[in-house]
C-alpha cells in the first residue's frame, strides 16, 4: 500500500485517479481548492480531503509530505493556462523534492502530443485552434518538467485523442501516438496513471493512452 497525493482531485480524471487508487488499496490525500465543495470525495474510506495550491510551493510541500507519488491534474479557468500550468509545474518540482516525493504523473493533453508523423496533433488539418492558448499552456507546462534538473521523476500522461465520458471500465488500454479519433475511458485512463506509479514503465516523457 502506498500513499497518493492527488492534486486537482475534485476534477473528473483526478476523481477517477482516487477511486482507482482506492480500488487498488491506497491511501489518498485529494488535494482540491475548497474541500466543502467535493464532499463525495471525502465520504470515501481511506481518503483525506485537505485545501490546496498547487502554484504555491510551500503548500504542495506541506501537503506532499510522507507521501510516496504524486497525480497532478489542475486546471483553474479563472488564470491565463500558461501562467497557471507553468507555475504548477514550477511548484510540484520544488514542493515535491522538498517533500521526499520521488514520482510525479501529470495528467496532459493530446492536443500538444506526437502524432505518428511527429507533427503535434494541434498542428495537423483541421484541428480545433480556438482553445490554443489552453493548448500552448499545457506544453509550456511540460517544457519545465523537461528543463528541471532535479526534482521528482515525472511522466505526462494523457488519452492518445480525448475521452470517452460515457464507456466502461474494461481494464485495457495500450500506449498510442496522438490521433484525433482515438478514445479511452475516464476509468481506463486512471488504471494507466496508477500502473504508472505502482510500476512505472516511462519517465521524462509526455505519452498517449488508448482503449486497448
Amino acid at each position: 500500500m502506498s500513499k497518493i497525493i492527488v492534486f486537482g482531485a475534485g476534477g473528473r480524471a483526478g476523481r477517477a485517479a482516487v477511486a482507482e487508487a482506492r480500488n487498488r488499496g491506497h491511501q489518498v490525500t485529494a488535494a482540491v481548492r475548497d474541500p466543502a465543495a467535493h464532499a463525495g470525495l471525502s465520504a470515501l474510506d481511506g481518503v483525506r480531503t485537505v485545501a490546496g495550491d498547487v502554484t504555491d510551493v510551500g503548500g504542495v510541500a506541506r501537503l506532499s509530505a510522507g507521501h510516496d507519488a504524486a497525480i497532478s491534474a489542475v486546471y483553474d479557468p479563472a488564470e491565463r493556462p500558461e501562467a497557471f500550468f507553468t507555475a504548477a509545474s514550477r511548484a510540484l518540482l520544488d514542493g515535491l523534492m522538498r517533500a521526499g516525493v520521488n514520482r510525479l504523473v501529470g495528467v496532459g493533453l493530446a492536443s500538444v502530443l506526437e502524432t505518428s508523423s511527429g507533427a503535434l496533433l494541434m498542428d495537423t488539418p483541421g484541428y480545433p485552434q480556438e482553445y490554443r492558448g489552453f493548448y500552448l499552456g499545457h506544453a509550456a507546462a511540460t517544457d519545465v518538467l523537461r528543463a528541471a534538473t532535479s526534482g521528482p521523476d515525472w511522466l505526462v500522461l494523457s488519452p492518445a485523442g480525448d475521452f470517452d465520458h460515457s464507456g466502461a471500465r474494461t481494464g485495457r488500454y495500450r500506449t498510442a501516438p496522438a490521433e484525433a479519433t482515438s478514445r479511452i475511458t475516464l476509468a481506463d485512463f486512471a488504471i494507466a496513471l496508477l500502473d504508472e506509479i505502482d510500476a512505472p514503465r516511462h519517465h521524462r516523457a509526455h505519452i498517449g493512452v488508448e482503449a486497448g
